[in-house]
């Protein structure tokens, strides 16, 4: 699929599997949890790993440098918002995303069909069937959010959307995709698929599975033409993205469908409900190859970190840690707290006794609840920087648990405390 110089720059190893280490209370069924290591061009991954997100080249309020002292292994960035600004061909010249945001680790971009998808309905990053839909729309296939216009358009070829920035128009196929993403220069990509909506019939599910297949052979075809003419660039490795919604026959027939071809390994997401999270993502580990990693897109809270190691997830991304920094909230072994509530005033103690991270080890939660209240800006970087190793961490413990024999035990009391 690449040029044989480059063959040896990309590899996965599993060094240990959780059924060979532990056992699990109550009934079992087949358990894919593992420990392994992703080698990159820029440095290894072992695996499971938390993946932080840079959406624009940064992740927000947080040095590179700093993402680094907190433990993170690689970031994701997202292929749509950098092709909109400053555009692939800037951080093409400046040596690709590493170099441009003077990250020195493995990076991920992915494909931009989720942006795609997300801001052309309407919905944001919202896909199940509990937000307001309007309701003069014509069919489950084509509804919006309220109030929202449908700004991406999709046929066989691929897709025509309104940048969310300016209204321009712009049209994204599998062929441009890879191109953008080849100029983007992370060590690991993802084809471009069409992600649907829980809102969506069985039988447009059927026909986008489809067409996320259709366009997956093109992205191969592609890929593997940019990697012989840039040959010259480190091997950048691709994953298809494994569709179907909550249907258990789609899911396990795009994992065999697509666990067929020639990827590098496998990015798992689309539409479902956090309740189905382990029994889906444990179909598609049933059917993709043992021997290539699996990335499940968006997600990390406790319940559902636990849950995606045990079901086969090797690495993972989300958001959150520094989405819910910026509205005051941080993690704590005994759930999540709201900073800015009053009784944080006079609280002259860290975030969390015990916690490594700087700003536990010299900051007072009653300094950055006065932070928020004057709407500084470093008090979402304070509180974004604990909330990021918090979630290392927790994957970090996982990933050790694995290997001695004992997660299960460190999953209940993790769990158990978290959501008392």
């Amino acid at each position: 699929m690449h040029p044989e110089s480059q063959q040896s720059s990309f590899s996965f190893t599993v060094d240990s599997r959780l059924e060979e280490s532990a056992v699990a209370p109550g009934p079992t069924g087949p358990r894919h949890g593992r420990t392994g290591t992703i080698s990159t061009p820029h440095g290894d991954i072992r695996t499971p790993a938390f993946i932080a997100v840079g959406t624009k080249a940064t992740v927000k309020a947080v040095l590179p440098e700093a993402m680094s002292d907190l433990g993170a292994q690689a970031l994701l960035a997202n292929a749509y918002h950098l092709y909109l600004q400053p555009g692939p061909d800037v951080l093409d010249e400046a040596g690709g995303l590493g170099a441009f945001m003077n990250w020195r680790g493995p990076t991920f971009t992915d494909s931009g069909g989720f942006q795609v998808m997300s801001l052309g309905s309407g919905f944001k990053k919202v896909i199940t069937m509990d937000v307001p839909v309007d309701s003069e729309a014509v069919g489950a296939d084509d509804r919006v959010a309220v109030g929202k216009e449908r700004l991406a358009h999709i046929d066989d070829d691929g897709v025509w959307f309104k940048s969310h920035l300016n209204g321009d128009r712009h049209r994204f196929t599998p062929e441009i995709s890879m191109q953008v993403q080849h100029q983007l220069g992370a060590d690991i990509m993802f084809a471009f698929d069409e992600l649907t909506t829980l809102m969506n019939s069985r039988a447009y599910q059927e026909e986008s599975l489809e067409r996320t297949r259709l366009w997956a052979l093109r992205c191969l075809s592609e890929h593997e033409r940019l990697s012989t003419e840039r040959s010259d660039k480190p091997y950048q490795a691709l994953f298809g993205v494994i569709q179907g919604a909550q249907y258990e026959d789609l899911r396990r027939k795009a994992s065999r469908d697509l666990g067929a071809l020639d990827f590098d390994g496998f990015g798992i997401g689309g539409a479902l409900e956090k309740e189905n999270l382990g029994t889906i993502l444990g179909w598609c580990s049933d059917e993709l190859p043992e021997n290539k990693p699996r990335h499940l897109l968006g997600i990390s809270e406790p319940d559902d970190l636990f849950t995606a190691i045990e079901n086969g997830a090797d690495t993972f991304d989300c958001v959150s840690p520094t989405r819910v920094a910026r509205n005051s909230a941080f993690y704590t072994p005994d759930g999540r707290w709201n900073l800015s509530n009053a009784r944080f005033k006079r609280d002259f103690t860290p975030l969390v006794e015990g916690c490594d991270c700087y700003t536990c080890g010299n900051y007072t939660r009653a300094y950055i609840h006065h932070l928020f209240k004057a709407k500084e800006m470093v008090s979402a970087t304070l509180i974004s920087i604990h909330n990021e190793r918090f979630v290392i961490r927790m994957v970090d413990d996982a990933r050790a648990a694995i290997d001695d024999g004992t997660f299960y035990e460190l999953k209940a009391d993790v769990l158990g405390r978290y959501y008392r």
